[in-house]
This record gives structure tokens, C-alpha cells and sequence, in this order.
């Protein structure tokens, strides 16, 4: 399966846009999924490039997340900004890394994002929750490259 394309069904792409709608309700942090077939840059390099693409780094709490998929090189990276990294532990996406990679060995690839996606919801529900007036800053809808 090497075609972004095919990677999921728009069914299951409708459900992952629904996990970020329900995991942003409770934070005021920015979660995204992108996807793309395959990358010749270290994947944590390309990531962070898309994270600069997709303006992910203007949010007004430096509280974005990217959720970056290489689908044929079978490699993802979970990146946060600066507003997370800097209160957060290093060890603080690692419960979100291996219960997408719980889900990923199994071929279980949309629930394995959404599982990342609601889980990241959790974490930054800690350190940025929803406040009265915080506005969606990112599109919820799945990039691809």
C-alpha cells in the first residue's frame, strides 16, 4: 500500500477529523495528521518542515501538535511546538507513540491515529485546557503530500 490515497478510506478519514474535533474540545492546543507516501529527509526532519507548512507554529500558544505519516517508508513522528516542549517532560508523547504503535502493527492504521490523536488530547488537556473563548486556529482536515 504505497498510494496516499489508498492509506485510508474516506470513511476512516472522516473519523480521524472527528477524533481531532472531539480531542480539541477539551484543549486549547492544535492537533493535525498529515500524511504523504514517502520522504528522502530524516523523517523528524520532513515533519518539521510540514509543521512550518501548515502554519502549525503560529498558533497563538505555540500549542500545536503534528501527527507526520510516511506511509511506504512505514514511519510516523509525533512533533509538538515550542509552547508544549517547553513544560512538558520528555517523556510525554510516549504513551501517545506506543498506542499508535500498538494499533500500527496490527494493520490498524485509523485506529491507531485515532487512538494518537484522542490520547494527545488527554496530554495537552493538562497543560492547555479549553478556556472560554479559544478559537479553532487550525483546519482539523487531513493534510497530504
Amino acid at each position: 500500500m504505497s498510494k496516499v490515497e489508498d492509506f485510508l478510506t474516506k470513511e476512516e478519514e472522516q473519523e480521524i477529523v472527528e477524533a481531532i474535533r472531539i480531542a480539541e474540545k477539551n484543549t486549547s492546543g492544535e492537533i493535525r495528521v498529515h500524511i504523504e507516501k514517502t520522504t528522502s529527509l530524516d523523517a523528524y526532519d520532513r515533519a518539521m518542515e510540514i509543521f512550518h507548512e501548515l502554519k502549525m507554529d503560529e498558533t497563538q500558544l505555540q500549542n500545536g501538535v503534528l501527527i507526520y505519516l510516511a506511509v511506504k517508508d512505514k514511519t510516523f513522528v509525533i512533533c509538538g511546538d515550542k509552547g508544549i516542549n517547553d513544560v512538558v517532560g520528555t517523556d510525554f508523547w510516549n504513551c501517545t507513540r506506543d498506542a499508535m504503535v500498538a494499533q500500527f502493527k496490527q494493520n490498524n492504521f485509523k485506529q491507531g491515529l485515532v487512538d494518537g490523536i484522542l490520547r494527545a488530547g488527554e496530554q495537552l488537556k493538562k497543560y492547555f485546557p479549553w478556556q472560554e473563548g479559544d478559537s479553532n486556529e487550525l483546519s482539523n482536515e487531513i493534510s497530504k503530500g
